[in-house]
């Protein structure tokens, strides 16, 4: 569905998902080959990225000035080496100038990220960040303070234990998500192995990180992802044309060519069932399948065309699910990737970026006559998608058996901000814990945080150093608090409307306490906040979505589904913030007295629809309902009389309220 007031829609018979509906009558030109340029002015990113000499210009001379801000035109390509300039909006002073600082994004394929490396980013978020870390919804930390000079030390250390931030932001294949779970089922391995290779595969290949941040050396140590792939493999898919038009010759930039994809680009692989990816809105979700007799990869199934990001007003831009594209065999995995990044290289949007998502061009095409374009540069048919068992909402927390005898332990971490305030002493757990018993990690795509290969053993330990800090278990809390999620908003990004990540705890107690109020019981629901429309926390797969809208006010957004396959819908425009319950007490009301048994609240209202829910609220008087029970009134009476009501209740044969209810009646007018 689009933006508010809604599009119209229509349900996928194959994966019953609402998401909008091609239009009729669009003529595309099926030929895998860029399309003719001169004919539209490009938008000026797309010229920043041609005149930036693969990534290079003028980043170069503007990092090695004296300003502390690089330019706008230098901000849109350090985009593509990881890093975002911002400045702290609460310490803006007329006629003084910006707070500026950048924040940090690492590229962790699947979210891994190894003891040691912890140990380096910690270090560095307390010598040059502000003292916190920051656990994203694409599995990856980020880092936020770091002033201009200081940007070359910090990634330079990064590089040289091992890690990187290329490819974690820009208009490339940004950190390509996985399942967090570190089990060691045949169908996770392969997940991992192949989000590595899809990784390296769509990495970007130019010089300019090396000659930028390591003066033209090479790293100290290779990426630690790359240790567990076959690099030669990985450079000879690069490079080699295997489908149509696929590959740009003689390019620094074989698969991305000098102006890079139109807009960013997000790829999620997991496995049959496990959905703690939200498949449904990357650009491209894999889903390993594999021989049920004999667990071997037969190849994957591939669903192409989601995305979150809209503007406020303007219905050219919605949020939307992916299409079912087709399987693919493993041999052919690559090949298909590629082409499918091809199609989006060369028909996407270069002209206005609010629509360069590939998701607006799955859906101006259509699912099939996108899957026939795809096919030019693939070469062959696309295999049909094969079934599939209903997607769950997993968060893996707690303790879980890997399957090689260790375990790992999910830990809630909310809104994914690793710190120490107060009494909450994560950050300073996090350390011990690493430092102890040299614990490996995994970033979640719910911003929270896997602690995996534990012994059995150390088991007593996680828990003892976690109570020690101050840092309460998930089992602790509210399921309704440990599902939520938010983005940072405030005071960092530059394009938040309003609050998000440190507004969002008080949020879910209000909401808790709401539910409380009216007796709802078995009330719990997925709900996500961000401070703008962009949807980076993906609000609009919640079953209850809080998107900013304007200072101290939200967007409702209504009917997710729990297992993330079915977009909400735009409920209220402009919420404010004191009003919130005012707005959701008569949402919960319908759900409680119309619901179907063990109906969630976002299968609720989906099944409602826009209009019954609206028609409900308008009618409802707010304090109405309660599903509490009230107590009966009761009467004290003194140990005598007790006494005497026992005697004549067993002499009559009667209750005490039976023969105190008589003497009430007899002696009372």
């Amino acid at each position: 569905v689009g933006g508010v007031g809604g599009s119209s829609g229509t349900v996928c018979s194959t994966c019953r998902e609402r998401r909008r509906v091609a239009p009729r009558g669009v003529v595309v030109s099926m030929v895998a080959t860029a399309p003719p340029t001169g004919q539209k002015k490009l938008s000026k990113v797309e010229g920043i990225k041609t005149a930036s000499d693969q990534l290079r210009h003028p980043l170069v001379e503007e990092m090695a000035n004296d300003e502390q801000f690089i330019t706008e035109n230098a901000v849109q390509v350090m985009k593509f080496h990881g890093s975002y300039q911002q400045d702290n909006r609460e310490l803006r002073r007329p006629g003084q100038p910006k707070h500026w600082q950048f924040m940090l994004r690492l590229k962790m394929p699947a979210g891994e990220f190894p003891a040691q490396m912890y140990r380096t980013l910690d270090d560095l978020s307390d010598e040059f960040g502000n003292h916190t870390l920051r656990a994203t919804t694409r599995c990856a930390w980020q880092m936020h303070g770091i002033l201009k000079g200081n940007m070359k030390t910090v990634m330079n250390r990064l590089m040289n234990v091992g890690s990187s931030t290329m490819g974690a932001c820009g208009d490339i294949s940004r950190n390509v998500v996985a399942s967090p779970a570190p089990l060691t089922d045949s169908r996770y391995e392969h997940m991992r192995h192949y989000a590595k290779m899809v990784a390296e595969v769509l990495a970007p290949q130019t010089g300019a990180f090396a000659e930028l941040w390591l003066d033209g050396e090479k790293a100290a140590s290779v990426e630690y992802w790359k240790k567990d792939i076959d690099m030669k493999k990985v450079q000879n898919l690069i490079k080699k044309e295997t489908g149509h038009n696929t590959v740009i010759a003689d390019s620094e930039e074989p698969i991305y060519g000098e102006t890079y994809l139109p807009r960013k680009f997000k790829v999620g692989i997991t496995v049959p069932g496990d959905n703690s990816i939200d498949i449904y809105t990357q650009d491209i979700g894999l889903v390993v399948m594999t021989n049920k007799r004999t667990g071997e990869l037969d190849g994957f199934n591939v669903i192409v065309g989601g995305g979150m990001g809209r503007t406020h007003n303007k219905e050219s831009t919605f949020a939307r699910t992916g299409d079912h594209l087709g399987f693919v065999k493993k041999t052919k995995i690559f090949p298909l990737i590629k082409a499918i990044v091809a199609a989006q290289r060369d028909h996407g949007n270069r002209e206005h970026r609010p629509n360069a998502r590939m998701k607006y061009l799955v859906d101006k095409l259509g699912i099939d006559k996108f899957r026939e374009l795809v096919e030019e540069y693939y070469g062959a048919k696309i295999l049909p998608f094969k079934r599939l068992p209903a997607w769950k909402y997993e968060d893996w927390l707690g303790w879980h058996e890997q399957g090689d005898g260790k375990l790992f332990f999910g830990l809630f971490v909310e809104n994914g901000r690793v710190k120490n305030e107060g009494d909450y002493n994560l950050k300073s757990a996090l350390r011990t814990i690493v430092d102890e018993l040299d614990t490996d990690m995994v970033v979640s795509p719910n911003q929270n945080i896997i602690l995996k290969n534990i012994k059995p053993e150390d088991r007593l330990q996680v828990e003892f150093l976690l109570k020690k800090h101050g840092i309460p278990l998930h089992t602790e809390l509210s399921r309704n608090r440990v599902t939520a999620m938010a983005c940072p908003a405030f005071p960092l990004c530059g394009l938040a409307i309003t609050e998000a990540e440190r507004h969002m705890p008080q949020v879910v107690d209000r909401v808790d306490a709401l539910l409380a109020r009216l007796g709802i019981k078995n009330s719990d629901i997925i709900m996500r906040m961000t401070g703008c429309p962009n949807g980076c926390t993906r609000p609009y797969m919640a079953e209850l979505g809080f998107v900013g809208s304007g200072p101290g006010m939200y967007q409702l957004w209504l009917g997710g589904s729990q297992g993330a396959t079915r977009l909400a819908y735009a409920y209220e425009n402009k919420v404010k913030e004191a009003d919130l319950e005012d707005a959701l007490e008569p949402l919960f009301a319908m759900w409680a007295l119309q619901k179907k048994r063990s109906e969630g609240f976002g299968d609720f209202c989906a099944r409602a629809g826009l209009d019954a829910v609206r028609a409900f609220a308008t009618e409802y008087e707010l304090g109405s309902f309660s599903r509490k029970k009230k107590a009966p009134p009761r009467v004290k009476v003194s140990e005598k009389h007790m006494k005497s009501l026992k005697q004549m209740a067993e002499a009559s044969g009667n209750s005490v309220q039976s023969v105190l209810d008589s003497i009430l009646s007899d002696s009372l007018p």
